[in-house]
């Protein structure tokens, strides 16, 4: 063990890279040769250049000049490309995202013996503070502001975002680089998204994954449309559960039973199911040839459209009755509204829980046991408030993961049987359902060329809602969140042919746009997906999971929960025990494909 350690610390400190030399990489001395403090292209906005590099904020003065603000961002210079000495020793030490990943991917006897110890805690924290302290918080632009203002704060029916937006008077769509006209959008998703034969997860990623992934986000991804771009439905920006509880006082009241702190529900062949919308008469998406005596009843009026988030809905609505009955039991003088509040901050509480323990567990393949513990950031500096950013909105779109059809015990379903069919549920049952999806391989989500050809025009929508947002290049995302700018398409693809294709519909990989990156970046071996998505993606999670106020040491306490026993429902909350405590028969229920079928899968699909 101690000549691992030995080991792992020669090769972060040979392997790690000095700014000083990235810059010269990224040819920085250039673009401050070309454009330097007094520009005489009036013409062109010098901010189109996105000269301010580390984070440093470009300010235009007048027509022809431009000021970087490097204020706290460990650099200084015009472009804010000349690091303090503290930050060339820190980057000096700081390790690759490649190199991280692969330590945290092996040497599992290695991750045992860590995962044993103290040493968990420290990583973990460290883990916890280094990627959130990339979201900015409070946040500084949002969809309609690319410059920090009052309202960019105070307004939270806005998505927020990272980078401001593409200034509306440069040369090209994406700044300076690139075509005058970006390519269509369809084209764009028929040529690299488009599925020409389904490509498993290496990983053995499943469909209770995948429904999970969907369901879960549904509560604070809720674009509304009719507002105008950019703009979320609702005022939740975190988990909030209101895709359980829906997201307006309204709807929750029309939902609750008012009896018990209990939701409403209906018995049907001894189990509880939603209510039907004539018994709770909330706005529900069906078909109009679906009869209003089918229509489930749930947070999230969308949940109608795929039996397994209604198959989620079920269970998080049974589990709520459940711990109300713990509650009621241990209160016996708690009134309705007692009952109600303190079962939806445990259920908050086993869904953050569920998320980093489970969820993002099996994402990052890592062998270090990732924790929930919001006490080890409490001597931290760390702002209990979150809010949900465009980029995280438009990252998340995971439609890879779909396969040709779906396999529910000895049936299959294709797409349009699928749909909004509201008897799958009932007629299996949620034990059912769950052995079905545990064992069927959802798709790989990276490498372009896996999204069903039905759900195309969603990504297509992406592509254009990220163009009227005006999204920055995805190169400068890399940047923003620590990562080398790509130098080529063949840096990104790894490959010959999409690489030559995305050269003659962009012509610079500096205009590539942040989705198409995102979901064409070659993946991590063995991996679901790219660099990018990991290192981009999982900052906004975990600072959404961990900002909840729940973790805060206001919150964070017995009392919150009613108690030890409320407290201990969710410090011991996992996927399986969600199931498994709310069905009659415990199938297997892991994000996973078992470890028995899962070499099946592989010889079928020629993984």
């Amino acid at each position: 063990m101690a000549g691992l350690c030995l080991t792992v610390l020669f090769v972060i400190v040979t392997t790690s890279y000095s700014l000083e030399v990235s810059d010269k990489e990224t040819n920085l001395p250039s673009i401050e040769s070309r454009f330097p403090y007094s520009l005489s292209m009036l013409t062109v906005n010098p901010c189109c250049y996105y000269p301010c590099q580390h984070k440093g904020v470009c300010v235009r003065f007048e027509m022809d000049k431009y000021l970087c603000d490097c204020t706290r961002t460990g650099y200084y210079g015009t472009n804010c490309t000349i690091p303090e000495w503290w930050t060339k020793f820190r980057e000096f030490l700081r390790p690759s995202p490649a190199f991280y990943h692969y330590i945290l991917t092996r040497f599992k006897w290695f991750w045992d013996i860590i995962n044993s110890t103290f040493i968990r805690d420290v990583i973990v924290r460290l883990v916890l503070t280094v990627r959130s302290n990339l979201i900015p918080s409070p946040p500084t632009y949002n969809s309609a502001y690319g410059y920090i203002s009052w309202e960019a704060y105070s307004n939270v029916s806005y998505f927020t975002r990272v980078l401001p937006p593409v200034p509306d008077d440069c040369p090209t769509p994406m700044g300076t680089k690139g075509k005058m006209e970006l390519p269509d959008a369809s084209l764009l998703v028929e040529t690299f998204l488009k599925r020409e034969k389904f490509i498993p997860d290496p990983q053995g990623t499943n469909l209770l994954f995948a429904f999970f992934a969907q369901h879960f986000t549904h509560q604070f991804f809720k674009t509304y449309g009719r507002m105008g771009r950019g703009f979320i439905k609702g005022f939740g920006h975190g988990v909030d559960l209101s895709h359980i509880y829906g997201d307006s006082l309204e709807r929750q009241h029309m939902l609750r039973l008012f009896t018990d702190g209990k939701l409403k529900y209906q018995i049907i062949n001894g189990d509880i199911y939603p209510p039907t919308v004539v018994e709770a008469p909330v706005f529900m998406i069906y078909p109009d040839n679906v009869p209003k005596e089918k229509q489930f009843a749930v947070g999230q009026e969308v949940f109608g459209l795929l039996p397994g988030l209604m198959m989620y809905a079920t269970l998080w609505l049974r589990e709520h009755n459940r711990v109300c009955d713990i509650l009621k039991k241990e209160h016996p003088t708690w009134d309705d509204e007692q009952l109600f509040q303190t079962t939806r901050l445990i259920l908050i509480g086993e869904t953050i829980k569920i998320v980093i323990e489970d969820y993002v567990q099996h994402l990052s393949g890592y062998y270090l046991k990732l924790k929930f513990d919001p006490e080890l950031l409490f001597g931290v500096q760390f702002q209990y408030r979150n809010r949900i950013a465009v980029e995280f909105n438009q990252l998340y779109h995971w439609h890879p993961l779909i396969p040709e059809k779906f396999q529910i015990l000895e049936d299959e379903y294709s797409h349009s049987r699928f749909l909004y069919n509201t008897s799958i549920l009932l007629d299996y049952g949620v034990e059912a359902l769950v052995e079905s999806f545990t064992k069927q391989i959802a798709g790989k989500i990276g490498g372009g060329k896996n999204h069903h050809p039905g759900l195309l025009k969603v990504a297509a929508g992406v592509i254009e809602e990220s163009r009227k947002l005006r999204l920055q290049p995805f190169n400068e995302y890399r940047k923003r969140f620590g990562l080398k700018a790509y130098k080529s398409f063949k840096d990104l693809t790894g490959e010959e042919i999409m690489s030559a294709q995305l050269e003659e519909l962009y012509g610079d990989i500096d205009a590539l746009e942040f989705y198409l990156g995102l979901l064409l970046e070659k993946s991590n071996p063995n991996s679901i997906f790219g660099e990018s998505m990991v290192e981009i993606g999982a900052p906004f999670s975990l600072k959404g999971l961990m900002g909840n106020p729940i973790c805060s040491p206001e919150y964070w306490k017995p009392s919150t929960f009613g108690g030890e026993t409320g407290f201990n429902i969710v410090k011991t909350a996992t996927i399986q025990k969600l199931v498994c405590l709310n069905v009659k028969q415990c199938p297997f229920v892991a994000f996973h494909v078992p470890d028995d079928v899962l070499p099946k899968l592989k010889k079928s699909d020629e993984l």
